[in-house]
């Protein structure tokens, strides 16, 4: 970060989310409100990373809402019922075409002559 001020500032909002005075996520809202207003932010080519990065550490993965970690969970669990699901079928195909050779057409062809006699 270039801007002295923005240092400072992010310095001390991570204390109070440290404290838990300040949500993690107002702390992000304000760094990007600062940059928005801030001409030495807006000048500094690598700031949208650095926001990132601060963003990845102060808002880990346990902090995504309950609600949202479920959803991920299920979906997750699905993709892996689908993919177990999956091999299934590749195994179980290939034995059911072994199956479906045990018949000849020759178990076919009396049932073709009895319905041309009808």
């Amino acid at each position: 970060m270039q801007c002295e001020r923005l240092l400072k500032l992010t310095k001390q909002w991570y204390l109070h989310v440290k404290e838990e005075t300040m949500a993690p996520a107002r702390m992000v809202q304000f760094i990007k409100q600062h940059v928005a207003a801030c001409p030495v932010c807006q000048e500094d080519p690598d700031i949208q990373d650095e926001i990132e990065k601060i963003t990845e550490i102060i808002l880990p993965e346990s902090k995504i809402p309950k609600a949202v970690r479920m959803k991920q969970e299920a979906e997750e669990a699905e993709q892996h019922q689908n993919e177990e699901e999956d091999k299934k079928d590749e195994h179980g195909g290939e034995s059911a075409e072994n199956d479906d050779s045990e018949f000849s057409e020759e178990d076919e062809a009396p049932l073709a002559d009895e319905d041309e006699d009808i």
